[in-house]
């Protein structure tokens, strides 16, 4: 099996992501700062914002979870995350971008995983073409981080669940990235951090190979998970993709 395409998870994937106390709070100070910026008066402090906030984004998370559908976000802070402030979709849709991607920055912490940069250019120098598939709740966020990690070039392609309306595991996700490439599932290898969302998916969309890597998210987030579904392969180093991928071409090579 040849692999030419290597898809990645961003958020837990290649770069490393949690949430804590600080985050949780720093994020509601934010929104009271916009909301307070664009002349919305509120009268909550940051813990009485914080629990309205965790309240709103529990009820989306309701509407998403079983649907695997992703709202734009006006429609998610209008219609579920900031209506315990008496805010509706109408109000909130001229900076709702500005809170999305705002919130996908600060709620949690997120740094670049070590050798990144050198794994993506040993995958390009075998003439990989490589893309990004993100659950995300921002529309641009993913496309600024890449560009402040310094390594938006490698990817031909990044595929958003906000763009697309649908969500990892659902099919459609990856069919609109496996379009932008051009590339049949067969020849792909997908590296992500749950197996929910990331391997699942795309063994059921005859993926030739998956690759799991922990991260603080793992746990919470394959919660459920049939102990039967496993990834290709299990690596703990993101470095480990392309020595994996690297070595079995040169056993290929090496039988023909």
């Amino acid at each position: 099996m040849m692999i030419d395409t290597v898809l990645f998870d961003m958020g837990g994937t290649l770069e490393d992501i949690f949430t804590d106390d600080e985050s949780r709070e720093a994020s509601a100070r934010e929104v009271l700062r916009i909301l307070k910026e664009k002349g919305i008066a509120v009268s909550d402090d940051p813990a009485s914002a914080q629990k309205k906030l965790a309240d709103g984004w529990d009820r989306y998370a309701a509407y998403r979870g079983p649907t695997d559908r992703e709202l734009k976000p006006e429609e998610i802070w209008g219609q579920y995350v900031l209506t315990d402030f008496g805010l509706d979709q109408e109000t909130v849709a001229p900076f709702a971008e500005e809170l999305a991607h705002m919130w996908e920055v600060t709620y949690y912490h997120r740094t670049l995983r070590p050798r990144v940069a050198e794994m993506l250019a040993g995958l390009k120098d075998m003439g990989m073409k490589l893309g990004v598939i993100s659950n995300t709740a921002s529309l641009y966020q993913v496309f600024d981080i890449l560009e402040e990690y310094g390594i938006r070039d490698y990817f031909q392609d990044v595929t958003l669940s906000s763009v697309t309306g649908y969500r990892k595991p659902d099919k459609n996700i990856f069919m609109v990235s496996l379009n932008q490439v051009r590339s049949d599932p067969s020849t792909c290898a997908y590296v992500g951090d749950t197996v929910s969302r990331d391997v699942i998916g795309p063994q059921r969309m005859g993926f030739g190979m998956t690759f799991h890597i922990n991260s603080k998210l793992t746990k919470c987030k394959d919660v459920d998970v049939p102990k039967e579904i496993r990834a290709t392969y299990e690596i703990d180093d993101i470095y480990q993709v392309y020595a994996i991928l690297r070595d079995l071409e040169k056993e290929q090579h090496k039988a023909v």
